[in-house]
Order: structure tokens, then sequence, then C-alpha cells
């Protein structure tokens, strides 16, 4: 059974940058409904035993369309969620160091170049969706976005994996931010842990 990745620090730690009641909103409600959908999909699907990564990547395998479609978006829904509440802390490491930070000045030409990539992604994404950091096995980079809760997995049948996300889906800021979602992505960068973006990188 699929779970919700445990926090590690409190719903209120991420303040002022992203308040409590966002935080436990989207962590206990859209979260939570997304983790249980997905896994009475994967139930019913007869998919118990593989991975997430697993199951997104060869959605075309399942011939219920219906029933594809309940994994794509609850299973996005997951593994999206996962990533994002996984790669944000308090006072975290500011900027990724090592061969992720040789690998970023090289494709992006600096730090702040990506961040800038990354914001044009999320800003620009119509609608609900999210902005990618994402790698493949030879450890190139790449900015992406998706709609709804799509990801580049189910995008790339799991050639590019994602190790940074950034929702733009209206429930993730729109309680501080309202309809500012320019001042939430800028935001969003003080709460990023460069560590753990790395500690995904060097995985993959």
């Amino acid at each position: 059974m699929f779970e919700q990745v445990k926090l590690k620090y409190n719903f209120n730690d991420l303040e002022p940058y992203i308040d409590e009641l966002t935080m436990v909103t989207h962590y206990t409600k859209h979260h939570a409904a997304y983790t249980n959908n997905f896994n009475a999909a994967v139930e019913k699907a007869g998919l118990k035993g593989k991975s997430a990564e697993e199951i997104l990547a060869s959605l075309d395998q399942v011939n219920d369309e219906g029933l594809k479609t309940q994994l794509k978006n609850n299973g996005g829904g997951y593994y999206n969620h996962n990533l994002y509440f996984m790669t944000m802390a308090p006072k975290a490491k500011e900027s990724p160091e090592g061969k992720l930070l040789e690998k970023i000045t090289l494709t992006f030409g600096s730090f702040d170049s990506l961040k800038e990539k990354l914001t044009q992604a999320a800003s620009t994404r119509f609608g609900s969706g999210w902005a990618w950091l994402s790698t493949d096995k030879q450890g190139n980079l790449k900015v992406t976005s998706s709609q709804n809760q799509d990801n580049p997995i189910t995008e790339t049948k799991g050639e590019w994996m994602p190790i940074l996300g950034i929702d733009v889906w209206e429930h993730a800021y729109y309680l501080k931010y309202k309809n500012l979602r320019g001042d939430y992505i800028k935001e969003f960068f003080n709460v990023v842990d460069w560590q753990e973006v790395e500690n995904l990188y060097n995985k993959v």
C-alpha cells in the first residue's frame, strides 16, 4: 500500500513562505485523497507490488481507459505531492553543490538561470499543473511543465525522472497569495531543500 511521505517538519515550519493552513489542507486533504484513490485504483488494476514509478511509466499497458485515467490522475497526484513535500524544509540548504551544481552550470549557465527557467515554466503553465526539474540516467537535466497531475514519468514512459516540482495548482498557494502565483513561486525557493534534490539526482 502506498503511503504519504512522512514530513520532516511541522505544518507551520515553512512560514512565512507557505502558511500552516495551506500545509494542513494540502497534505491532510488533497494529498491524502490522491493517495487513497491511487491505492484503490492499483488494487482494481491488479498492480499491487509495482512501484509508483513503474505504474506511471507503463500506463499504456492498462486497457481499461477509465482505470488508466484513475491511475494517471491519482498516481500522479500521489507521486507529485510526495516529491513536493519531500523537497521542502525550513532553513534548508540554499543551493546545490557537487555533481548537480556542475550539471546545472553546464546545462543552464548558472544556478540563477535555472531558477529563472523554473519560474518561467511555473508562471506560464495555464491552469493547474506543475513545473519540473528532471534528470535521466545519464545525468542530463531539463526544465518542463505539465498539466494537471501529469509528470515527466508519464510523459516520457520513465525516461525522465523529476527531482524537483513546483505545484501551481491554486490549492498550493491561494489561501495566502490569492491570485498572485508569481509571489508564491518566488517565495517557494526559500524552502527548497537542495540537499534532498541532490540526493534524488545522485540516486537516479
